[in-house]
């Protein structure tokens, strides 16, 4: 039977820390500059942070012409770190206030509810 070790020196630690840290530096970075060109396209916008579990967070984006979008990140943190680096306004809740500055078309009303309201299939 063969004896497992695990060897963790601080130094080898602090390369693979280092590393993953950044890279998560980049994730946001990358994520800021999608956030700027959302609110440069669309004459400024806002977020909402959404907490997803374990799979991350969700960036809900409306522009001020009430166009949406969003991103997801892999951390709370990390989407809170590029929302905040972008400049827009955060909002805690997407309550009515806010959502009433998202503009539905045909397309988004036909996916939502679409085979409930008679309208064509989301196949």
């Amino acid at each position: 039977m063969a004896d497992t070790q695990q060897v963790d020196t601080e130094q080898d630690g602090a390369k693979a820390g280092g590393r993953a840290d950044r890279w998560a530096e980049r994730r946001v970075t990358r994520m800021a500059g999608r956030i700027e060109s959302f609110a440069k396209a669309h004459g400024g916008a806002e977020a909402q942070v959404a907490y997803l579990g374990e799979r991350g967070a969700r960036i809900v984006l409306v522009g001020e012409d009430g166009a949406w979008g969003d991103l997801v990140a892999r951390t709370h943190e990390s989407a809170r770190q590029a929302v905040e680096r972008s400049g827009v306004t955060v909002h805690e809740d997407f309550d009515g206030e806010f959502a009433a500055k998202v503009t539905t078309g045909r397309y988004e009303w036909s996916r939502m509810a679409g085979i409930q309201v008679g309208g064509p299939s989301n196949t």
